[in-house]
């Protein structure tokens, strides 16, 4: 068969994407309400509109209470709400794009686990369990660095937590949304029913895989032959002395299991067993941590100025263990691609047309960014085309300014000076123009 380009189309699940180039899931911080829609369509459609073949909605909760990772993220649990949404998904098929919503909740990585002033306010939360959580975790708590409640779930609540990924899904794609994306890793719950850090349990479900099974029954009875993907992943950063995670071999052998699932898209991600740096590797983000505007969020998010420096140490120390690899998630995709016979994509440190033209056919299937998107939100209209130079590369710079502030609600937005210039200096070159933009400044808007 002849090697992929980006710019051929994709078949996942029956589903015909008009390219291999995708934004990958980021934090929207869109919130839970009217302006949701709007503030969504802003965020995704110069994607959609600079020509992606699929827009991925960030992680978006399945429920009205609990499992946030963090401030400000979407829910999908509420049908009027939901509804509203279709507003976000008209634009996106305007501009010939297709869009996935990735739908998650945080288990023990929720704000009522680490947002000091979030446990303040909702004191009555309990995080949702699979097992105990591990012996350090509960050192931390005990040390007063996070805040464990957890109530482990039964048999019959994981069942209906299940439910709730498929209701959810329902509501998604009754709205438009044309992929179901199941949030796999990143220490959400999915992930803590694979990982064998967090999964101690003694009923079926000690079998992490059978909670994804269960999921892909549930979206498939509420919606049927929806496109259903999902993120898989290997600890294999984990630090030394962690014994019990998954290794890559676990991760082949997890992506092999969904295959026969049904899953129609796997998205393989190397990480630790914790929510830590690892999962956006790159520099220590100093002109975050040191930005006044962000300092008193700091403060409340991690329980005052003392504990924010501490939380600052340790980025400090993360940033240097976890130091940014090109395209770091290569290697893992590869093995699994061999192992599969759905498309894998790709994700984790691609930023530059060349590597992405070497990795499609070999490690994967489609590729995608994310950071990169919050400096370039129309980072498309410079990558995609058949006589693209093979240099042509993104202007982030893995300096994960844009990540640190979401701790405290913040956007997630490029705000490193050099990076925003240069992004500049290609917009008055016409790097971002295209030749399929339609809208009319005279039309009003649809969300509005």
């Amino acid at each position: 068969m002849a090697t992929p380009r980006l710019d051929d189309p994709l078949d996942i699940g029956g589903f015909t994407l008009r390219n291999r180039l995708y934004r990958a899931p980021v934090l929207e911080c869109a919130g839970t309400g009217p302006e949701t829609p709007k503030r969504l369509a802003a965020e995704l459609e110069p994607a959609a509109r600079a020509g992606a073949g699929l827009i991925c909605q960030g992680a978006t909760i399945v429920r009205e209470t609990g499992g946030c990772a963090a401030p400000g993220m979407t829910r999908i649990a509420d049908p009027e709400f939901a509804a509203s949404l279709s507003a976000v998904t008209e634009r996106i098929h305007d501009h010939g794009a297709a869009v996935a919503v990735q739908l998650e909740y945080g288990g023990l990585r929720s704000m009522e686990t680490w947002h000091a002033e979030y446990r303040r306010d909702h004191p009555d939360l309990q995080q949702l369990a699979v097992s105990r959580p591990p012996r350090l975790l509960r050192l931390l708590d005990a040390l007063g660095f996070l805040d464990y409640d957890a109530r482990v779930m039964t048999t019959d609540e994981v069942y209906e937590l299940a439910a709730d990924f498929g209701r959810s899904a329902a509501m998604a794609v009754d709205a438009g949304y044309d992929v179901v994306h199941v949030a796999g890793a990143n220490m959400g719950i999915v992930h803590q029913f694979l990982s064998p850090f967090y999964n101690r349990r003694d009923d079926e479900f000690g079998d992490g895989v059978r909670f994804l099974e269960v999921v892909a029954d549930e979206v498939r009875s509420q919606v049927g032959d929806v496109p259903l993907m999902t993120k898989v992943p290997a600890e294999t950063a984990a630090p030394p002395g962690i014994r019990r995670r998954l290794t890559e071999d676990d991760a082949v052998e997890i992506c092999r299991r969904l295959d026969e699932a049904g899953y129609d898209a796997l998205v393989p991600v190397s990480g630790s067993v914790f929510w830590d740096a690892s999962i956006v590797r790159g520099s220590f983000p100093a002109r975050a941590w040191r930005d006044d505007r962000y300092r008193d969020g700091y403060a409340a998010a991690f329980g005052g100025p003392l504990r924010a420096r501490l939380v600052e140490l340790g980025n400090r120390i993360e940033a240097a263990w976890y130091d940014f690899d090109p395209a770091w998630n290569a290697d893992l995709c590869r093995r699994v691609r061999d192992a599969v016979s759905v498309p894998v994509l790709c994700e984790g440190g691609i930023r530059e047309r060349g590597e992405i033209d070497r990795l499609l056919g070999d490690a994967c299937d489609a590729v995608g960014m994310a950071r990169p998107f919050y400096a370039e939100p129309e980072l498309p209209a410079r990558l995609l085309g058949r006589d693209v130079p093979a240099g042509t590369r993104v202007v982030c710079e893995n300096c994960n300014n844009c990540a640190v502030p979401q701790a405290t609600g913040a956007p997630g937005v490029c705000r490193t000076p050099d990076v925003l210039a240069r992004a500049g200096t290609l917009r008055m070159e016409g790097a971002y123009d295209t030749d399929t933009e339609t809208a009319d400044d005279d039309e009003p808007d649809p969300v509005g």
